[in-house]
């Protein structure tokens, strides 16, 4: 009734959704349950910012049902953190450390954020016909984004899908047959760390797709150097055939 667009929604959907998903058995909110929610989200390494947005969709909740005494005022200041930075050389090594210890399911997740632009949230929708296809198209901060996988990766990924006998659905699965959560992914990249001697404050999603697009940015540059290059070659040839002075 607001107007809002179907991007916004989705975004509301999914945190209300998120709240649900983490109330206990009875699926009641009481005095405190939105502070602790708050808490674990911080212990499952979510972004300030993410996290404030959802409090704020579930308090208008509490507020449109007339329960505004649950409501979570303060929120969670937005200090500018010093994002540890993985480089090219340690991703290759967690690639190389996987492959060592036979680890292929958290090779595959090293290699999907490092080189794609998933926010972690998206991994359920990561199944064998995104892969398929090569893209996805994800709705983030209440704008849609399409998410292309490189060939080499798509190759990979439904490789390890058809030997794990999964033709549809999400690619990351638990051994229950789950979708692996947000959490698993954290801590299958820090393990990997550890085993790589790596920081493992540098085994998050978030730090492999800063890398990504790191790298994306470097070889814009680069390429924005070679046009500016290609187009001084296509003067000076130019200036001296038709130059004012030859």
């Amino acid at each position: 009734n607001e107007g809002r667009v179907e991007g916004t929604l989705k975004w509301y959907r999914r945190g209300l959704n998120r709240l649900y998903d983490d109330l206990p058995e009875d699926k009641t909110i009481r005095h405190g349950t939105l502070e602790r929610w708050r808490e674990k989200l911080v212990k499952e390494g979510y972004a300030p910012s993410t996290i404030n947005s959802y409090l704020s969709v579930n308090n208008a909740y509490l507020d449109f049902v007339g329960h505004r005494e649950y409501q979570l005022a303060n929120q969670l200041k937005l200090e500018t953190e010093l994002q540890p930075e993985l480089t090219r050389t340690e991703y290759l090594r967690l690639l190389q450390t996987a492959r060592a210890l036979d680890r292929e399911k958290v090779y595959l997740l090293v290699k999907l954020f490092g080189n794609t632009d998933l926010p972690v949230q998206e991994l359920e929708n990561v199944t064998v016909g995104a892969v398929q296809a090569g893209m996805l198209s994800v709705s983030y901060n209440c704008s849609k984004e399409i998410i292309r996988f490189p060939a080499p990766l798509c190759r990979e990924l439904l490789d390890y899908a058809k030997r794990r006998g999964i033709v549809s659905g999400p690619v990351f699965l638990t051994r229950n047959g789950r979708p692996i959560d947000r959490t698993n992914v954290t801590v299958s990249i820090r393990r990997l760390c550890r085993a790589a001697q790596l920081p493992e404050e540098k085994g998050s999603p978030r730090c492999l797709r800063k890398l990504y697009q790191a790298t994306r940015e470097g070889i814009e540059r680069n390429i924005a150097l070679l046009v500016e290059q290609a187009q001084d070659r296509m003067m000076e040839e130019e200036q001296l055939s038709v130059g004012w002075e030859k």
